[in-house]
């Protein structure tokens, strides 16, 4: 019995942690022009989907691939398995790389630091192979982690054959718009990133090698914060474009333009249609509507739920005063009571649908009062 409840509790979890939307589902359609094979505009904080256009196609990404090959990286920094720091000597595998490069030879050795720059701003495959070998073992075993990682994100449309995005030699190296969003919403989370994919020019080597952004929007789009481009034959033009305003910060995922300023065109396009039309507001609870509950034979009588903090939540903008709050508290509950407990909830929705909804809890512990508790206060109801 334990094993079966173990196992039905894991696929909660799991279940739970499922991206929201599927291939299935209907997404919002296109409301700017793209000239792309597929493109979506997505709310980095929320996951939604605010517009589409063959979100699921299987495309082939190019360098667009890097954003998972970017993931893996950081998040073996920020988890202790290789720091910054580290220093990298260099295969002939990776020294052997084509396309974009910073020219890295055999037995070179240059920094984490160094590597993720020239991976994230010049988009150099030599670099991102060596990174890879570093982290996994083998760049064999880092593309195993890059689908175990797509597959744990819900990129259900994504095989991955390496860790750059060459296809000149691979034929089933594919993603689609929609889980490139997924796979750079990721990757934001890490805030680290952003230092390097906000940077339009720097150099290595003392100077001696150059770098120059291939992301054209982070020199000339009002709060750029990534994200990758991507170009090769078989993918056309393609890019992972993300903006920050606020607290509003939107992901544009082009795949498949013919041209480099179709492309940026088209991200440029959706995320100005995004930051027109959506912004973030803090839904604050109305404290005074929520009271004190009671508790039930316990040691205290009553327990006052904590209010959570508030939290920016994606709102199409002139709808702030439609929003409406629902509450459901309990009016009692038993003791013992836990801390942590939860009391009641808190939803706002707005035209019928929940934006978001807090939890409120206890915010300490009470106990349920003993038998020698309850006679003392008898006796003492009696004596007044």
């Amino acid at each position: 019995m334990k094993k079966i409840l173990a196992c039905l509790l894991t696929a909660a979890m799991l279940f739970s942690f499922a991206p929201m939307c599927f291939a299935s589902e209907a997404l919002p359609e296109m409301q700017v022009e793209v000239k792309a094979k597929a493109a979506v505009l997505m709310d980095a904080g929320s996951g939604k989907v605010l517009m589409a256009q063959n979100a699921h196609e299987k495309l082939y990404p190019a360098s667009v691939t890097k954003i998972m090959t970017l993931l893996l990286v950081t998040e073996a920094i920020d988890s202790g398995k290789i720091s910054l720091a580290d220093m990298v000597t260099v295969s002939k595998e990776a020294a052997e790389k084509g396309g974009s490069q910073i020219w890295l030879e055999v037995g070179e050795q240059m920094s984490v630091d160094d590597l993720l720059k020239a991976s994230a701003v010049a988009s150099a495959n030599d670099a991102c192979e060596a990174l890879a070998e570093y982290v996994a073992g083998s760049s064999d075993a880092f593309v195993r982690q890059m689908n175990e990682r797509a597959k744990q994100l819900g990129m259900n449309d994504t095989h991955f054959e390496n860790c750059t995005g060459l296809d000149d030699t691979v034929e089933n190296h594919v993603t689609s718009a929609y889980d490139v969003a997924l796979m750079s919403r990721e990757l934001l989370r890490h805030q680290r990133i952003t230092g390097y994919t906000t940077i339009w020019m720097d150099s290595l080597r003392n100077g001696e090698t150059q770098l120059v952004n291939t992301n054209k929007l982070i020199r000339f789009y009002e709060g750029a914060t990534g994200l990758k481009t991507g170009t090769t034959s078989k993918a056309g033009c393609c890019v992972s474009a993300s903006a920050k305003r606020g607290d509003l910060h939107l992901i544009a995922v082009v795949l498949g333009s013919d041209t480099s300023d179709d492309r940026f065109n088209a991200a440029r396009a959706m995320l100005d249609w995004g930051f027109a039309n959506y912004t973030t507001e803090k839904l604050e609870i109305d404290a005074s509507r929520v009271p004190a509950v009671g508790v039930l034979k316990g040691t205290e009588s009553s327990v006052m739920p904590v209010i959570p903090q508030a939290q920016a939540v994606l709102i199409e903008k002139g709808k702030t005063g439609e929003v409406v709050q629902e509450f459901d508290l309990a009016a009692t509950v038993q003791a013992p009571v836990e801390k942590g407990q939860l009391l009641g909830r808190v939803y706002f929705k707005l035209n019928g649908k929940t934006l978001y909804t807090y939890d409120l809890i206890s915010d300490r512990e009470i106990s349920a009062l003993t038998f020698f508790e309850s006679f003392k206060r008898i006796l003492l109801s009696l004596c007044t």
